[in-house]
């Protein structure tokens, strides 16, 4: 792969992620939004059960505590899943950046001259670069992927209980 082709790649993933942190954004937006109308609907019905005890939605009560569990045990879930992926990413490349640096270590002792030697150094600086920038714009792919998919059962549920408590 050619250096403007690595280039063309961490474009489109640099676009890849600002499309991603502009959907987070507006999700979460749209979310605190609903949970404003759900929070604001569950204390009228509350209120009116606290008023007429004989009359309060308790189905509705039992839903107030049992889909936050619910969409908080998934938003969890989430969060273990990509956490423990991105672990093992990171590892992965400072294994292999380990190697990398063994190579070129090996590559400067060996030279024939100092020049040899520079140019070595100067090869694996360059391309230590090249790896890094383009393991940070992975990384932020995947940790905008964590936020989106921790947010996603949240932002649902929030959601459906604004269009359903707007009876």
């Amino acid at each position: 792969m050619t250096m403007l082709d690595k280039t063309i790649r961490d474009g489109k993933r640099a676009v890849k992620n600002a499309q991603s942190a502009a959907t987070a954004a507006a999700n979460s937006g749209e979310m605190m939004r609903a949970a404003s109308d759900v929070i604001a609907a569950r204390l009228n019905i509350m209120a009116e059960g606290l008023a007429n005890p004989m009359k309060a939605d308790m189905a509705e009560m039992h839903l107030m505590s049992s889909e936050k569990v619910e969409a908080m045990s998934a938003s969890a879930a989430a969060i273990a899943g990509n956490l423990g992926d991105l672990a093992a990413r990171v590892s992965k490349s400072a294994m292999d950046e380990v190697a990398h640096a063994q190579r070129s270590a090996s590559a400067i002792a060996g030279a024939g001259s100092p020049q040899a030697a520079a140019t070595a150094h100067y090869n694996y600086a360059v391309a230590w670069w090249s790896r890094a920038a383009g393991q940070m714009l992975t990384l932020n792919t995947e940790l905008l992927k964590a936020q989106a998919d921790a947010l996603k059962p949240i932002h649902s549920a929030a959601v459906a209980n604004a269009k359903r408590l707007k009876r």
